[in-house]
């Protein structure tokens, strides 16, 4: 599933896409939202792997303004449960992430992306 918890780890490989490969683009895309279950020590332990700008980006992409735009200090539960919201039940069902470099398609179909790269894409 593409949820922003994998699009905040997810960059562009393909040959000689070194730089500006990360965050992908989304485009022309079906958003689902889908609860989960609440587990704020997850959400703690997460943290340090998240790429903050990144995640902001995408969650305003898709219509989510309720992250603020600098991290908080105090990870409060109201800030937890947001970051919750963003990260675990926004799903991208379909459409396509672009890379901001090379502007390669990953199509993402059923909730899917397709990252596989064609043999002549291959670094």
């Amino acid at each position: 599933m593409v949820r922003l918890i994998t699009h905040n780890l997810l960059a562009c490989h393909a040959k000689g896409c070194t730089t500006n490969n990360f965050p992908l683009e989304f485009k022309d895309v079906q958003v689902v939202l889908r609860e989960s279950e609440f587990n704020p020590e997850f959400l703690r332990g997460f943290m340090p792997k998240i790429e903050w700008p990144a995640l902001l980006g995408a969650a305003r992409e898709l219509g989510d303004t309720s992250l603020p735009d600098q991290l908080p200090e105090m990870l409060d539960d109201d800030f937890l449960k947001a970051l919750h919201h963003v990260l675990l039940e926004i799903h991208v069902e379909e459409g396509i992430m672009i890379c901001p470099n090379c502007q390669h398609n990953y199509p993402i179909l059923n909730g899917i992306p397709n990252m596989l790269l064609a043999e002549h894409e291959i670094a």
